[in-house]
C-alpha cells in the first residue's frame, strides 16, 4: 500500500504511532517500526535532553527502521528545554519528528536545516493551514474522537478529514478513532494517507505499560471517556474513574471559579502511577474513544498486518462489489 504517507517517511504501511506520554519508549517505538510502520518516541517523558539521546540510542539498537520523536510544546511558565530537546534529536540522527501543542514554528528552521520530516498534529483545518504555512511536510489530523487534547471545536474525523483533504496540499494522516482496517479503508476514503493511533498501540504486548491498563482497554465501552478541563479551554478526553468524576464534579460545582489548582491532584503527576504501577485510580489519564474498538492484545506487528490486511479486502472485495 503506497502512499505519500509511506514515501515521505520511507514506511513500508500508512500507520503511525503517535507520541503518548509514559508510553513512547523505545520498545514501543521500535516494535511499531519494524512492524512497518511508524514508531515515535515522546520526548517529554525522557524529562531532559540527556535522557532523550539516550532514548534514541536505545530505539537505533532496537530498529534499522525509521522512527521519529514527539516533541510537545507547552504552554506552561516553566518551559522544558526545548533546544536541548532539539539538539538530542539532530545529534541522535532522527529524521523524522511529531510536534504537537503550540506553534513549533521556532523550532523549524533547526529541524529542516537538518533534514528532518516534521509531521505537526492539528485539531482544525486553520491550525493545519497554519502548519502547511511554516513549513510542515504533513499533518496529523485529530478528530473529536481522539483521547487526549481533542480542542475545542469539537468537530468529529468524518467532517475534519473531508475538509482537510479540500483544503491541504501537503499529506495529512487521520488520527482518532483510528483502530483497525476498517479505520484504514475509511480515512484512505476520506481523502487521509494514513492513520495515526495512539490508544490502540497501548494495547500491544510491546507497549510498556502495566497490564492493568491494557485489562481497562479491554473493559472499556464507547460510553467511558470523559471530556475534562474545559473551563480552561484545554479540553482532554479520558477514561473515566473516581479521579475523573471528582474532576467533574469540581467543574460543576465551582462553575466559572474553579482554578487549575481545584483539581491539581487529580491531573498532575499521575501517568507514572498509571502507566508503570498499575493504580488506576491514582488520576486522570488520556484514552480515546476507539478503545471500544479494542478487543485485544496482539504484538505491533500482528496489529499492523492485520489493519493493512484488512484495510486491502474492504478495498478490493467489499467496495468492489458493490459497484
Amino acid at each position: 500500500m503506497k502512499t505519500k504517507i509511506t514515501e515521505l517517511f520511507d514506511i513500508e504501511h500508512p500507520v503511525i504511532q503517535g507520541g503518548m506520554h509514559y508510553v513512547g519508549f523505545a520498545e514501543l517505538a521500535a516494535a511499531v517500526s519494524n512492524a512497518g510502520g511508524l514508531g515515535i518516541i515522546t520526548g517529554l517523558t525522557q524529562r531532559t535532553p540527556e535522557n532523550l539521546a539516550k532514548e534514541i540510542a536505545r530505539c537505533h539498537e532496537l530498529t534499522d527502521k525509521p522512527f521519529g520523536v514527539n516533541l510537545t510544546f507547552l504552554p506552561t511558565v516553566d518551559s522544558p528545554d526545548y533546544p536541548g530537546f532539539v539538539r538530542a534529536i539532530i545529534e541522535g540522527g532522527v529524521k523524522i519528528v511529531e510536534t504537537a501543542g503550540r506553534n513549533p514554528a521556532e523550532v523549524m528552521p533547526y529541524l529542516k536545516a537538518a533534514g528532518i520530516k516534521v509531521i505537526h498534529k492539528c485539531t482544525s483545518i486553520r491550525h493545519s493551514l497554519k502548519a502547511q504555512q511554516i513549513g510542515c511536510d504533513a499533518v496529523s489530523v485529530d478528530g473529536f474522537e481522539c483521547g487526549g487534547h481533542p480542542g475545542e471545536d469539537d468537530v468529529p474525523n468524518m467532517i475534519l478529514l473531508p475538509l482537510a483533504a479540500e483544503a491541504l496540499d501537503i499529506p495529512f494522516v487521520a488520527s482518532g478513532g483510528m483502530a483497525d482496517g476498517r479505520s484504514l479503508a475509511a480515512a484512505l476514503a476520506l481523502g487521509a494517507d494514513g492513520i495515526n493511533m495512539g490508544t490502540r498501540f497501548i494495547a500491544t504486548k510491546e507497549a510498556p505499560v502495566h497490564e492493568n491498563v491494557k485489562q481497562a482497554l479491554l473493559a472499556a465501552t464507547e460510553r467511558d471517556t470523559r471530556l475534562i478541563m474545559r473551563p480552561f479551554q484545554n479540553t482532554e478526553r479520558v477514561l473515566n474513574n473516581p479521579a475523573v468524576e471528582r474532576i467533574l464534579e469540581k467543574e460543576r460545582t465551582l462553575g466559572s471559579k474553579i482554578s487549575f489548582d481545584d483539581i491539581a491532584q487529580e491531573v498532575v503527576g499521575v501517568y507514572p502511577r498509571v502507566m508503570l504501577e498499575g493504580d488506576m485510580n491514582a488520576g486522570a489519564w488520556s484514552c480515546g474513544l476507539v478503545a471500544s474498538l479494542i478487543h485485544d492484545i496482539p504484538t505491533c506487528d500482528e496489529l499492523v498486518q492485520r489493519i493493512v490486511k484488512d484495510a486491502e479486502q474492504i478495498i478490493r472485495q467489499r467496495l468492489n462489489q458493490l459497484l
